[in-house]
């Protein structure tokens, strides 16, 4: 088998750009303060607005910066925190759709998250809005937000988000005391008409330090079975590239049997159940899969915190600049940490063995937080590199 390495299958998308060039979707942390106390969160979110949050001038300033990228313009997250917390919201969204720019939300569900606020930032120009839902009862989603009632109002606020005609993205942070729930919160997320389901596996940082992850096997049989969830739903990953090496496996198997092809075990088994009584009950239709997108950290994503501090991701904690001080576009192309991490041949460890580094790549968050290497090895992969073949796992 010769390895994806030279050029990019037509199972994967690669952007039409240089990414070393623009990125692909920059993530502003707009504030730090949120009232959810949220047991994965990596900012360790507070309350109250940090003083020297961007104001609403360097927040235009640096909407003007990333439209200084050129066409195609980088899509831009605005997050938290909880960025309901900011006043001058709706005039952040308005002064980006302005410059150009194709503008989302990821707001927290909370007492400000209301039918008014969410037409006021459709008004402005959001066209797209993400919200976490961690689990199918209010008791796990509850516990994930630290705050109970969140889950009981999380529904609604979904429902209003399409019928103010944005596209609804859903969240989910996957552990391992919300790992047999999957199944369930993917019927709702069917239910609440989302036009995509973003699965993220966790980073060991912040306040998720203290949370149980999956092992590399466990992850390894999620991935897969969300490639049968793609057949019928659009399904991204967070924090999990190898999910693209996931696709191209199974792509290049055909309709052999994932279990006996892959030595997945039985946490995919039980979730491949689980999704076939969905799709029985509901009749869901097969679609064609939407192909991952090769972005990784500082490739293709950049991320502003709130006082402006520039890291190739948000679960990257290594500031490559701050944009009071330099234009955006200057530290993505050229700090040397994002330069590094646009070369695979720098990775170490599997990854920098691996034949599928340059559409994959690990999760350089992950890398640092384990290892304290940006470059290491992805310590949530059961990959082991053998020159091209199927499978080996850790389980083989």
């Amino acid at each position: 088998m010769n390895p994806p390495t030279d050029r990019r299958p037509t199972a994967i998308r690669a952007l039409r750009h240089d990414a070393a060039a623009r990125p692909f979707l920059v993530i502003w942390e707009t504030t730090r303060a949120c009232a959810l106390v949220c047991q994965h969160c990596r900012a360790d979110a507070q309350h109250a607005p940090h003083p020297g949050q961007l104001t609403t001038a360097q927040g235009f300033a640096l909407l003007d910066d990333i439209a200084s990228f050129g066409r195609p313009s980088p899509m831009i997250v605005l997050t938290g925190g909880d960025p309901f917390e900011r006043d001058d919201l709706a005039e952040l969204i308005a002064y980006g759709r302005a410059a150009g720019l194709s503008m989302a939300l990821a707001p927290s569900v909370t007492p400000r998250a209301t039918r008014e606020r969410f037409a006021e930032v459709a008004a402005a120009g959001a066209k797209a809005v993400s919200i976490s839902l961690d689990g199918a009862s209010a008791t796990t989603h509850d516990g994930f937000r630290g705050v109970e009632g969140v889950f009981d109002a999380t529904l609604p606020v979904c429902r209003t988000i399409v019928e103010l005609g944005m596209r609804l993205q859903v969240n989910t942070t996957v552990t391992a005391d919300n790992l047999d729930e999957l199944p369930a919160v993917l019927r709702q997320v069917l239910d609440l008409d989302a036009f995509l389901w973003s699965v993220f596996v966790l980073v060991p940082t912040g306040r998720g330090d203290a949370l149980t992850p999956l092992d590399a096997d466990t992850v390894e049989d999620v991935l897969h079975w969300l490639v049968d969830v793609s057949r019928h739903l659009a399904v991204k990953t967070t924090e999990a590239p190898h999910f693209r090496r996931v696709v191209l496996q199974r792509q290049r198997s055909g309709d052999a049997d994932p279990v006996g092809t892959f030595g997945l075990g039985e946490t995919y088994v039980r979730l491949r159940e689980g999704l076939e009584g969905i799709v029985a009950d509901r009749e869901l239709p097969t679609r064609t899969p939407r192909p991952p997108l090769d972005i990784n950290a500082g490739r293709g994503f950049v991320f502003i915190d709130h006082v402006g501090a520039v890291y190739p991701s948000g679960f990257l904690p290594i500031p490559a600049g701050s944009v009071r001080e330099t234009p955006l576009p200057d530290i993505y192309r050229d700090a040397p940490l994002f330069r590094q991490l646009r070369d695979p041949s720098l990775l170490a460890g599997r990854c920098g063995r691996c034949e599928y580094r340059a559409v994959c790549g690990g999760s350089r968050s992950r890398a640092y937080a384990v290892s304290g290497d940006p470059l290491g090895e992805e310590p949530y992969c059961a990959y082991d590199p053998v020159g091209g073949a199927l499978v080996t796992g850790a389980r083989a």
